[in-house]
């Protein structure tokens, strides 16, 4: 276990991964950035609330302690760009989605902080889902990993206009199996609106750990934050959390039904 992260083991074979629901900075990032970016408002707020019920259902549970600003866990180390030709963060983001800076003049990462971010604090999340899906899938035969995301329902850095409420990304369907999609889509999510493969096609969790091939199945879902925040602000709202909660419970349920399936019952 890691000072990192916070690892949750359950027992039905579904890792829930929240790589951007962590908020601390370490005190020496800190203090190189602007007073705005402490309040990392690009958090993905409350996903562990929002999920409190997955814990009793049997999932596997991951989440960071530090903030995507310390370093974004669902981007490749290398710097390959997720979406070619958008206007996308960095490994290291050094501005907010709202372009405002992060950092101090002259205070930006340089590549070997970069490296020792990576080291401290990518690599042992990342390590950490490579060993639990692993462990999963030795006992269950396969494992589904729900990579579960939020984000403000307007966000004019990356897409246009108002964002559906449920947004899911399967890699256009090359990390997980397309009777998975099938079973997730089929679900009802009125009255919210719900996409697959919209502007939000996975990130790199989704894409480099979803190996339907050898069963293991990832899926991103995006959640608008208009359905259990009052946004632009942080908080959290229980009556709308509250009439959203049933829909991503069904989800969850979906998830672990499919996982349990035998391979040729699919």
């Amino acid at each position: 276990m890691s000072s990192t992260y916070t690892l949750i083991k359950g027992s039905v074979p579904l890792l829930i991964s929240m790589p951007h629901n962590g908020e601390k900075i370490p005190q020496d990032i800190a203090e190189t950035m602007v007073p705005s970016a402490l309040k990392v408002p690009d958090t993905d707020w409350h996903k562990d609330k929002l999920y409190d019920f997955a814990k009793a259902m049997g999932a596997y549970i991951i989440m960071p302690e530090y903030n995507r600003y310390v370093i974004d866990l669902n981007r490749d180390p290398n710097g390959v760009d997720l979406y070619p030709g958008a206007n996308s963060t960095e490994l290291c983001p050094t501005t907010a989605f709202d372009l405002s800076p992060l950092y101090l003049d002259g205070k930006t990462p340089a590549e070997h902080e970069v490296q020792r971010r990576i080291k401290t604090y990518w690599q042992p999340y990342h390590q950490a889902l490579t060993d639990t899906l692993a462990e999963i899938k030795a006992e269950f035969g396969k494992a589904v990993l729900l990579e579960a995301h939020s984000i403000l329902s307007h966000v004019p850095r990356f897409f246009e206009g108002q964002l559906p409420d449920f947004n899911f990304g399967s890699a256009n369907g090359a990390s997980c199996a397309p009777e998975l999609m099938d079973k997730v889509q089929s679900l009802d999510y009125a009255p919210y609106s719900m996409v697959s493969n919209g502007r939000f096609k996975g990130g790199f969790i989704t894409r480099h750990f979803g190996q339907p091939q050898q069963n293991i199945h990832a899926l991103q879902l995006e959640l608008s934050q208009r359905t259990y925040m009052n946004e632009p602000s942080p908080e959290y709202n229980e009556t709308l959390a509250a009439e959203v909660k049933p829909k991503l419970q069904a989800l969850v349920t979906a998830l672990i039904e499919f996982a349990q399936q035998p391979e040729q019952e699919k």
